[in-house]
């Protein structure tokens, strides 16, 4: 069976960000069926850990040893010098059996269908794809999944589904941070800091305090108020779908993305939780269960949105300057043991006596954190210190790779 074929024959996907090893296992772990990461080179997201050869190696061992899928961002926009190294980078892709690489620009594409004709294309959003035409015109150069510009509405959804050919797999952004700009299109990091943003070194310039200034008065920095905190005035909410699944279902979507590889294992382990849980009731059939909205929350965000899914003005435009986080993560669990102890490594302060959740693939289950030991067994009163290891007891079904949480009062 060709690779369009085995694409068209998947279930619906969902498709979790990796920026590195830790990442990487609490996205599969917590229900992806694939995850896209980045190499060394040539990726959008220069800053995160990123994987070199050997990591790659033994990430495609990982996901394809689960029966899952593993993608790798190759979609820079590429100059003269790149040319050769990344036609070499491609052709090492195919040797490591990824699944697909990612690719916008059409030299990377081209480069791909002559040094590496095995490796599975998937054309970024960077490619900023608005219709069934460029689609086709992507599918016919030997793209086998477009990745939707983020500013389409639902019904261009449906009308490109409706207007290319079924071959061609449909993958759209369900939730995270979301650009300013045409999907990263932008040359204000670049302008303001020499970090060009089209060759991953995006410094996040939307997400800065402005304020104006009047010619005459230099020196006067004159606020555009929006709370106590400051003025972000380019900053973007992030992007929620999650009670809207079933709808992109229907509109022909094959891959529901979620955007971050710059955020810790927690937040794909918590989102990546409820994401799976919310598309399994929707290809289920089943109503959309409020409470997945709120564990989408537990995750560290601003303000969430549904961009441009329901109209062509963003429902709520930039200037998002709030970060809400609906749990605070205190720990991971790093090991278990048969007394019912377990080894964890802390992230946040949290005392012995107070009453905590641990976290794992199955869902939340409430517990006492209680006698606190080194893990020379002397006993502590609290967890102060970050990256502390000690021992408790947990809950029976604790696993290492679960975490310890506290979930925060809703207002």
């Amino acid at each position: 069976m060709s690779n369009q074929a085995q694409a068209q024959a998947r279930p619906p996907e969902l498709l979790a960000p990796a920026g590195g090893q830790e990442q990487l296992e609490a996205a599969l772990r917590f229900g992806a069926d694939a995850v896209y990461v980045g190499g060394q080179r040539f990726g959008l997201r220069a800053f995160a850990g990123n994987f070199d050869r050997p990591a790659l190696e033994r990430a495609v061992r990982t996901a394809h040893g689960l029966g899952r899928r593993l993608y790798v961002t190759v979609n820079a926009f590429l100059y003269e010098q790149d040319l050769q190294p990344v036609a070499a980078y491609l052709r090492e892709l195919e040797e490591l059996g990824v699944d697909a690489a990612i690719v916008s620009d059409p030299a990377a594409v081209l480069l791909a269908r002559e040094q590496a004709p095995g490796l599975p294309l998937h054309l970024s959003t960077q490619a900023n794809t608005l219709n069934s035409r460029a689609a086709a015109f992507w599918h016919g150069q030997g793209v086998e999944r477009v990745i939707l510009a983020r500013e389409l509405t639902m019904e261009d959804l449906r009308a490109i589904r409706a207007n290319t050919p079924k071959t061609l797999t449909l993958e759209a952004f369900v939730h995270g941070a979301v650009c300013a700009s045409y999907s990263g299109r932008c040359v204000l990091s670049n302008y303001l800091t020499g970090r060009d943003a089209n060759q991953g070194a995006c410094a996040q310039t939307c997400r800065w305090k402005y304020a104006l200034v009047e010619e005459k008065r230099p020196g006067e920095y004159l606020p555009i108020v929006e709370d106590g905190r400051g003025t972000y005035l380019y900053s973007a909410n992030d992007l929620c779908m999650i009670e809207h699944l079933a709808e992109l279902l229907e509109a022909g979507v094959s891959s529901f993305k979620i955007e971050g590889r710059m955020k810790t294992d927690y937040y794909v382990a918590t989102v990546v939780s409820a994401y799976r849980r919310a598309l399994d009731d929707a290809l289920a059939g089943k109503p959309f269960d409020p409470e997945l909205l709120r564990r989408a929350c537990y995750a560290s965000h601003r303000p969430y949105s549904t961009g441009f899914y329901f109209t062509r003005r963003p429902d709520s435009p930039p200037g998002s300057v709030q970060v809400q986080q609906g749990a605070s993560y205190l720990a991971k669990v790093l090991e278990t043991y048969p007394d019912g102890r377990g080894l964890v490594e802390q992230r946040n302060k949290f005392l012995a006596g107070e009453r905590l959740q641990l976290f794992g693939p199955g869902g939340y289950a409430d517990f006492l954190a209680e006698d606190l030991r080194s893990p020379e067994g002397e006993p502590l009163s609290a967890a102060p210190h970050p990256k502390q290891r000690l021992t408790l007891p947990l809950p029976p079904q604790a696993q290492a790779g679960d975490y310890l949480v506290r979930i925060k009062e809703q207002p």
